[in-house]
């Protein structure tokens, strides 16, 4: 059993802080209800995520339901881009994948809407049950090997890759190295494996820049529903990239690692870890430790206020089974 830091003190399937579907305009609701083809009689609204903007299951009077999100584009541009991006994305995903597929998109009173099928389902509970992280698993074994060869439509929206990202945006030992960064909020161990962290986070974009695929990008557990027959779906597809699909899988097994479970193998014995490097998960658990922690001191205002504690905790836990792996501690 791993010595892993406790698991996040804020429930994943609570950590939104999103309005009420009262709050929304008149005019939207009507153009929302418009669209729907019946009033919407009661809205339930999504507790997982980590943005402020409106997501919910919306039930209608003929008894139709849908998942709806929706963000003011004069408050909340990038959330507008997001749903946008994540729309176009949905509907060139492979038919079979169990994603929600898109109705439709709208924009009416200064608000963008993305409409997608509703799921019914749950976000797992930690520590993870295992016949859900079991359904996981395997869904994303089949998300992986259809993303490997990835539709022609889909590569076509020029997504990024995840080696440009790496370099852009995930990667700061080398900033905190060389002091352009602040130095986090680290254990005494850490402070004096700096030169190691630099080191294996800076092989993250050589690995990835070899993957042909495409990834989710942002796989975590407030990111999966389990439906009434334990099978899995992935949601909120917005940061889709090119890159190794072990790269997702890291990043979800943090939680694995966390509930208690032997995370090692978890990792090693998944088909999306086939052609991984050796050191591939060394090198992910760096990256994601300095992303996370350093994430954590700079929430902008639009996030939840649950944002950093989760940032902070997958932070703690990826170095934590970084260090046990490389025997620092």
């Amino acid at each position: 059993m791993s010595s892993a830091p406790p698991l996040p003190p804020v429930p994943y399937h609570a950590s939104a802080r999103r309005p009420p579907w009262s709050a929304l305009p008149a005019a939207l609701r009507a153009a929302v209800a418009e669209r729907l083809g019946a009033p919407v009689v009661t809205a339930r609204v999504a507790g997982a995520g980590f943005t402020r903007g409106f997501a919910a299951v919306l039930h209608t009077a003929d008894g139709g339901r849908a998942f709806v999100k929706a963000a003011p584009a004069a408050e909340q541009p990038h959330l507008v881009d997001w749903y946008a991006r994540e729309a176009a994305i949905l509907d060139r995903l492979p038919a079979d994948l169990p994603a929600p597929r898109v109705r439709w998109t709208l924009a009416d009173a200064g608000w963008f809407v993305l409409c997608t099928d509703a799921v019914d389902g749950h976000t797992p509970r930690l520590p993870w049950a295992p016949a859900e992280l079991e359904a996981t698993l395997a869904g994303y074994a089949r998300v992986a090997a259809a993303l490997a060869d990835p539709p022609a439509d889909l590569t076509a929206l020029g997504l990024p890759h995840l080696a440009d990202l790496a370099r852009s945006d995930i990667l700061w030992w080398e900033e905190v190295a060389a002091g352009r960064e602040p130095v986090p909020p680290l254990p005494p161990w850490a402070r004096d494996r700096l030169p190691e962290l630099v080191a294996l986070e800076s092989l993250l974009p050589g690995y990835a820049a070899s993957a042909p695929g495409l990834i989710h990008g942002d796989l975590r557990v407030d990111n999966v529903l389990i439906d009434a027959d334990g099978r899995a779906w992935f949601c909120d597809w917005t940061w889709v990239c090119a890159g190794p699909a072990w790269f997702d899988l890291v990043n979800l097994l943090l939680t694995a690692y966390a509930s208690g479970l032997d995370a090692d193998r978890l990792f090693a014995t998944h088909p999306a870890t086939a052609a991984a490097p050796p050191d591939a998960l060394d090198a992910t658990l760096a990256a994601l430790a300095g992303y996370y922690l350093t994430g954590a001191a700079a929430t902008p205002p639009t996030a939840s206020p649950h944002l950093p504690t989760h940032q902070r905790w997958s932070g703690e836990v990826s170095l934590d089974w970084l260090a046990r792996r490389q025997g620092w501690r």
